[in-house]
């Protein structure tokens, strides 16, 4: 069983190395100190397990999760922490095991029995539930995940069953539909027309007639179609400002 081990306090990631050390069977894969490093770590190792934190800076173990279980090969994930209030969430993202600190060798061993007895198809299902807004959005390309920071992103646009985030890098293709990442982003996000959603950061104007009005947007060249349902409430934001 291969494992890799994520936390940002490198005393705690190094107790963990030893206590795994000693179980016949495993083998530390390698180590990571913040969720996105986690991610990028996991994606190159393919670990059968991730014993990852919760709190860390930036991204932190339960959005992790969420990214790790859209790997092609997910690994099966066991939420550690030295905070017992994070329990419930934890089970609420269908960890595999929750492990509070101090982490001890017959509970940890416990946790990768789970663990073991999950198949690669098992872990996949166990998708995080975590309701609150992701940082970053991530998809899979030609084998490597790909990471996207929420705040880059200008637009969302849906084309038949996938949806295109245009952000200051170019573009990344998820399979979110366009109402799920507007009930998750709807506070950062206006909805313009039924297949696209915009960044109210990223608004600079609109252009035409309400029947055949486009908006204006910052840090790219195009401009993208408003329906006429959401003329008025676009033109009443930009008047007032309320972005």
């Amino acid at each position: 069983m291969k494992v890799l081990v994520v936390d940002d306090e490198a005393p705690a990631r190094d107790r963990l190395h030893r206590l795994l050390a000693a179980i016949d069977g495993v083998t530390v894969i390698g180590q990571a100190g913040n969720g996105r490093e986690a991610l990028e770590r996991a994606a190159a190792l393919t670990p059968d397990v991730v014993l990852l934190d919760i709190r860390m800076p930036g991204m932190d173990g339960l959005e992790a999760a969420r990214h790790l279980a859209r790997l092609t090969q997910p690994p099966a994930v066991v939420f550690t922490t030295a905070y017992g209030d994070f329990a419930l969430q934890a089970f609420e993202a269908q960890a595999v095991d929750y492990l509070l600190k101090p982490i001890r060798a017959e509970r940890l061993g416990k946790a990768l029995d789970k663990a073991r007895r999950l198949s690669g198809a098992e872990a996949a299902a166990l998708a995080p539930a975590d309701r609150r807004a992701r940082t970053h959005l991530s998809a899979t390309v030609q084998g490597a995940l790909r990471l996207v920071p929420v705040a880059d992103v200008i637009y969302f646009q849906a084309d038949q069953k996938y949806v295109t985030a245009r952000h200051r890098g170019g573009e990344l293709l998820i399979e979110d539909s366009l109402k799920a990442l507007e009930e998750e982003f709807g506070e950062a996000f206006v909805r313009i027309h039924r297949n696209a959603l915009v960044a109210r950061r990223a608004l600079r104007g609109l252009e035409g007639a309400d029947g055949q009005c486009r908006v204006r947007l910052a840090d790219v060249d195009e401009t993208l179609e408003v329906s006429r349902r959401h003329a008025p409430e676009l033109r009443r934001l930009l008047r007032g400002g309320v972005l």
